[in-house]
């Protein structure tokens, strides 16, 4: 039962943190949340701790995947700040 409890709480971080993500993503904070719940909902009577961490490490992956998108729209504005900057 404990590990049931420690994965349950892996899983409701991982679903603030990609909540949070959420917030900035291209087509829309809605839009990634009603994404997000469905993915949540679809998996949420998986019971085999196996299966439930696998799920939890797609979610990070997401995570991961997220924040490279994010840095990397960051990164270019600057970037297209600074060189207009430049050349003015």
């Amino acid at each position: 039962m404990k590990m049931a409890n420690s994965l349950r709480g892996e899983v409701l971080n991982l679903y603030k943190n990609l909540l949070y993500l959420g917030r900035d993503y291209p087509k829309g904070a809605d839009y990634f949340k009603r994404r997000l719940k469905n993915v949540f909902l679809k998996n949420k009577d998986v019971k085999d701790p196996q299966k439930i961490k696998e799920l939890i490490g797609r979610g990070e992956f997401v995570m991961k995947e997220l924040e490279a998108l994010y840095f990397l729209r960051k990164y270019r504005a600057m970037k297209q700040r600074y060189y207009s900057d430049q050349q003015n």
